[in-house]
């Protein structure tokens, strides 16, 4: 842990204007990743009451953030200012495998708490191992690599969605991410929450249902007037056994083009949308 907090991220010690410059010249070459339509169906349950529903919280990144397409993209064209060719999509599958590890003994209490942002570093650090040229990033260039999860781009129908919904409900996020990476993302991007909760505010981790907690204390509501929104099952999961009601929002290209997502129905949705538009629509706002 100590090396770890020798070498963890400081936004305000990167050259961001040499990064920024290194993206845009590589941006001609960087991978694309092909477009992937969700299912265009929708579903709502039955006896789902819209009216109840005071406050929606968001998974953040993955499920309003294009975490793949942001990162490959911007994680080629440092790489490829350095000239080191790298497969991305490969690369951010390892990386992310290995920040679901420390995430999940995290949240399970296996593991001491430690912010988003030190866990994707300490994840980046394993993930290198396993490849020769890992070796020639000195602790900035890491630094740069993990820096990468402050500038992750929302997909297209986020901020719309968001805007519809806001008419009528409170928003807030409710991440595993950090509170520093997720105001400058919101920031940046310009989307219109309400509040800022995360993980991190409770020292834990999605599914632990201190994490839900913290959403129905902050916003000072009962579970069934909150709605989770988010693209992962088992965080849906986690928080329709905390009493949230739970909309499924289905990111095919949430783990890639080359990720296997499922994007299937469950029994215990209460909606079921292929985008924040027409989720916005389906609940009346």
């Amino acid at each position: 842990m100590e090396q770890i907090m020798q070498t963890s991220f400081d936004p305000v010690l990167f050259n961001k204007r040499a990064f920024v410059k290194a993206v845009g010249a590589a941006l001609a070459t960087t991978i694309v990743l092909p477009a992937v339509a969700a299912e265009n169906t929708g579903s709502i349950k039955m006896d789902f009451n819209p009216g109840q529903i005071k406050a929606i919280v968001f998974d953040t990144v993955g499920t309003l953030l294009d975490t793949y397409g942001s990162i490959t993209r911007k994680g080629a064209a440092f790489t490829e200012s350095l000239g080191i060719q790298v497969d991305w999509v490969q690369l951010l599958d390892q990386w992310r495998a290995e920040w679901r590890k420390l995430t999940d003994e995290i949240a399970q209490g296996k593991s001491p708490w430690r912010s988003a942002d030190f866990v994707y570093r300490e994840a980046l650090d394993k993930t290198l191992v396993s490849y020769e040229w890992g070796t020639r990033l000195n602790a900035a260039d890491r630094d740069q690599l993990n820096y990468l999860w402050y500038q992750i781009d929302p997909w297209a129908d986020t901020k719309p969605g968001l805007e519809r919904l806001k008419n009528r409900f409170t928003l807030s996020t409710l991440s595993n991410g950090s509170m520093a990476s997720l105001v400058q993302m919101i920031k940046s991007a310009d989307l219109p929450f309400d509040c800022i909760l995360t993980a991190e505010l409770v020292k834990s981790a999605k599914p632990d249902p201190k994490v839900y907690a913290l959403a129905a204390n902050s916003l000072n509501l009962r579970p069934e007037q909150i709605l989770m929104v988010a693209a992962h099952k088992y965080d849906l999961e986690a928080a329709k056994k905390f009493g949230f009601s739970v909309g499924f929002l289905p990111r095919p290209l949430e783990y890639g083009p080359r990720g296997k997502v499922d994007i299937g129905p469950e029994a215990y949705f209460d909606l079921m949308q292929p985008d924040l538009v027409r989720m916005a629509q389906a609940l009346g706002a």
